[in-house]
């Protein structure tokens, strides 16, 4: 991706101050020539570091140092030992309130009533959180529809990358979630150390305003998930099975096109790939997120690039020559177990699927190895990695709650952030020993296959003081590896310590863009509506988003 430098942190903040927006207290940046009614639908710009209101940070010292000791965020340190665990939190503060949060769920939710969740509940002091458990695969088209009519319980869980999804979300935050920044400004450390163990920068990036034009009315109302960086997703390759078929792991997209065509088998139900929509645009050095890139002192958008045409090509060539799954348009399958089951040989997905492919093996329920492709690209080019660090979403709260309520569920939060090398984490994570899990040979626990249908969903409800790679010690030392071969190649955020929503016409043109690429790439059109679909992009919303982006991107970047 050709996008220069996201600059020194010194440079763009006096960059921001020089633009009237770098004093204590501030907090907006506006569009130009936006307009200050909050449903007007035509995006903001917000600026997420500078703040005087956030809890201030106290370092809670870690309790166990991990083994490996790498440069978190985009490389985080791991544990290949499992510690004796420490307590976090010697006495949880007694509470008896109830409450429902929604949250994200992929396959069949767990059963309510089973010991891991009365478990959790009496450790963190008494209070009961039912989860109400929604299909993640629709979630941030659905959720628009539960957050604008108030209909979410009492929080509702968002990752960060389902705001794309949201036209007006800082209208959302605003207008249904709870302001909680009266109870977390300054020393919160007294009642929940471990919340303000949490990084400023975390903080930060949960602050949204009223007002663009007001950088007085910046308010927090989010609960940040983990900050996390480097890859957070990859392609998967089950390196057994290129090992049986005398098979080297590729290196380039040809050599990937080269191997699909070697291994697939349509007749005898054998393909290569299920999903290639949002990780295989870094292949071709197209931009993340909403698609951006800074390009001879111009901001181009990925549809704009002759990269883009090239890669709906290589989306197109694979579904012609029957290396695709025929199920991959309906998308009614499940990815993953076609991938363990070794129908497809290529598997797209987030990093945890390397873990969970792992422990499928050492529980005995499938066969087999997997592993991420390294940073490749197509023609010769340099290879871009999406990655980068960020929040991984929020817990917002609803604003019909009362101080005493939000401060119980800060409680719950507090305990949540717990990091791995303390009982109430291994508790979290691993549930109930003897149930969800058992200790190994190694002293390492491992997940039954209860524990993993069981264990989750309380993740949303805050991120940890700090993140690492833990569980399988091998798994360990290879994804630490793993991050620190693609740091080089990682993408550079052209948009860093700013939030950019973008107008509705946008994220709807968008939308429909990608539903004509999903056309082109399943045989539905052809390559040669590309430039219709283009022209359509821009006439609709396009062009007229590429000058508030503009007016971002010079702010931060002084270009």
């Amino acid at each position: 991706m050709a996008t220069p430098s996201n600059g020194s942190v010194f440079r763009r903040r006096s960059l921001l101050k020089a633009a009237g927006f770098g004093a204590v207290g501030t907090a907006v940046i506006p569009f130009a020539g936006a307009c200050s009614d909050i449903e007007s639908g035509t995006g903001s710009t917000q600026v997420t570091e500078g703040f005087d209101f956030l809890p201030q940070y106290k370092e809670w010292p870690l309790p166990v140092e991990p083994d490996l000791v790498g440069e978190p965020p985009n490389h985080p340190s791991g544990f290949t030992s499992y510690p004796e665990p420490a307590q976090a939190i010697p006495e949880p503060p007694a509470n008896t309130g109830t409450y429902r949060i929604t949250i994200p769920t992929w396959g069949t939710p767990p059963p309510s009533d089973d010991p891991y969740f009365a478990a959790v509940q009496e450790a963190w002091g008494g209070t009961v959180v039912e989860l109400s458990h929604a299909d993640g695969n629709t979630y941030a088209e659905t959720s628009v529809q539960w957050l604008q009519a108030g209909e979410f319980g009492d929080g509702i869980h968002m990752f960060s990358w389902m705001l794309g999804a949201h036209p007006n979300f800082r209208e959302t935050a605003v207008n249904q979630f709870y302001d909680l920044t009266d109870i977390l400004t300054g020393d919160i450390s007294e009642r929940w150390p471990l919340l303000a163990g949490r990084v400023t920068e975390a903080w930060g990036k949960s602050v949204w305003s009223s007002d663009p034009d007001d950088p007085k009315s910046a308010r927090l109302y989010g609960i940040p998930g983990s900050l996390s960086g480097g890859p957070q997703n990859g392609m998967y390759v089950r390196t057994d099975l290129l090992e049986a078929a005398d098979m080297e792991v590729p290196a380039t997209v040809e050599e990937v096109l080269e191997i699909a065509r070697a291994w697939s088998d349509d007749t005898a139900g054998r393909w290569a790939f299920y999903g290639l929509d949002y990780l295989t645009p870094q292949w071709f050095g197209l931009a993340s997120g909403n698609g951006w890139a800074w390009i001879d002192g111009k901001l181009v958008h990925n549809c704009e690039r002759p990269e883009y045409t090239e890669w709906l090509e290589f989306r197109r060539t694979v579904w012609d020559e029957k290396l695709v799954h025929p199920d991959a348009p309906a998308a009614s399958l499940d990815p993953k177990e076609l991938h363990k089951s070794g129908t497809t040989l290529f598997h797209q997905d987030g990093m945890s699927y390397w873990s969970d492919f792992i422990g499928s093996v050492s529980r005995g329920e499938i066969e087999g190895a997997v592993a991420p492709l390294g940073p490749i690209a197509a023609g010769g080019r340099t290879p871009v990695v999406f990655g980068g660090a960020d929040v991984e979403g929020w817990l917002f709260l609803s604003k019909s709650l009362s101080p005493e309520q939000v401060e119980e569920i800060l409680d719950v939060a507090n305990f949540c952030a717990a990091p791995f090398g303390t009982i109430e984490n291994q508790l979290l994570d691993y549930g109930i020993e003897g149930d969800h899990f058992e200790f190994d040979a190694d002293g390492v626990p491992r997940t039954t296959e209860h524990g993993s249908a069981t264990i989750g969903g309380y993740y949303g409800i805050s991120g940890k003081v700090q993140t690492f790679h833990t569980g399988d010690p091998a798994l360990v030392q290879q994804r630490f590896d793993y991050d620190a071969s693609v740091l080089d190649f990682l993408e550079k955020d052209i948009f860093e310590g700013i939030r950019v929503e973008a107008p509705a016409a946008f994220i709807s043109a968008a939308q429909t863009l990608k539903d004509q690429e999903s056309d082109v790439v399943y045989g539905r059109a052809e390559t040669a509506d590309i430039p219709a679909m283009v022209e359509t992009f821009l006439a609709n919303g396009g062009e007229a988003a590429r000058v508030p982006f503009t007016d971002a991107y010079k702010i931060v970047n002084g270009e």
